[in-house]
């Protein structure tokens, strides 16, 4: 049985989708928090139970059976992710599976200068100390994440942000393709894998022209100084954490972490990434 963690999430959920193509209902499972939110992947046959991974207890039912699980990264921040992160694969490996994979990202890093890069970094570690096989997907930075600024943009008519720099803006359909082929065909992917990203990279700056031929506006992009932009988005409302949390995105993003692509990703998917542009026509269609 396969077991996929976190799969009513953005992510999680395409994964199952893309797997159920693959391989039979009655050989996939999924862990979730909340099980009533994933009806109707019991209604086709998955098994469905409850596994949090902030209750490690919960999580040998869940895993229960399993040859191999995806660990989706804990959406949580701080130290508390590599908590969580950890426990789900001490309960993989107290299930006796046979492979376990985890979401990880392109730019894992102890010294990165966003957050959730030094979180996978200590993931990835931890799991090649595991003694099980394993899969770590170094995934791209996801391209839905231009979704939180495109409203603002949208309004004022400008991309007002601190600095960036390129970004390989990678789609979650693709990303969860390849993990469902990852998941479906043991051992195709082992160990931390190469950049799995889209053909190209962008800064907010070519993101910008892109929206603005898309939409016939012209979109700006502006520079903000951080601590102005942190003191504009504090006084909007978002937490201070939340805003440092952001900046450190923005800082790694200049300092070139994001700016790889690489062949991997098209490669195990068998055909060309999707583009920044379609995504971006997807998410102006749904405003």
């Amino acid at each position: 049985m396969i077991v996929v963690t976190g799969a009513t999430g953005q992510l999680g959920s395409r994964i199952v989708d893309r797997l159920l193509d693959r391989v039979p209902a009655e050989t996939v499972g999924v862990s979730v928090r909340d099980v009533a939110k994933a009806s109707s992947l019991a209604a086709r046959g998955v098994r469905v139970r409850r596994g949090d991974f902030t209750e490690p207890g919960t999580l040998a039912d869940a895993f229960d059976g399993a040859d191999r699980v995806l660990v989706i990264s804990a959406s949580i921040r701080g130290a508390a992710a590599v908590d969580a992160n950890k426990a789900a694969i001490d309960a993989a490996r107290a299930a006796g599976v046979q492979r376990i994979l985890y979401t990880s990202h392109q730019a894992s890093s102890r010294d990165s200068l966003f957050a959730p890069q030094l979180t996978h970094a200590v993931t990835e570690e931890y799991l090649a100390e595991s003694g099980v096989p394993f899969t770590a997907l170094r995934n791209g930075f996801y391209a839905g994440t231009i979704g939180y600024y495109l409203g603002a943009a949208l309004e004022t008519g400008r991309f007002a942000l601190p600095a960036d720099g390129p970004v390989s803006w990678t789609a979650h359909d693709d990303l969860a393709e390849a993990a469902a082929v990852a998941l479906a065909d043991d051992g195709v992917l082992d160990g931390v894998t190469p950049p799995l990203t889209a053909a190209e990279t962008l800064d907010f700056e070519a993101v910008a022209a892109v929206v603005s031929d898309l939409t016939g506006r012209t979109i700006t992009r502006v520079v903000v100084g951080d601590d102005e932009w942190k003191s504009a988005a504090v006084a909007a409302g978002m937490p201070a954490p939340a805003a440092d949390f952001t900046l450190g995105m923005f800082r790694a993003s200049r300092r070139g972490e994001f700016a790889v692509t690489g062949p991997a990703l098209e490669k195990l998917i068998g055909r060309p990434t999707t583009t920044v542009r379609s995504v971006l026509e997807g998410l102006l269609a749904g405003r």
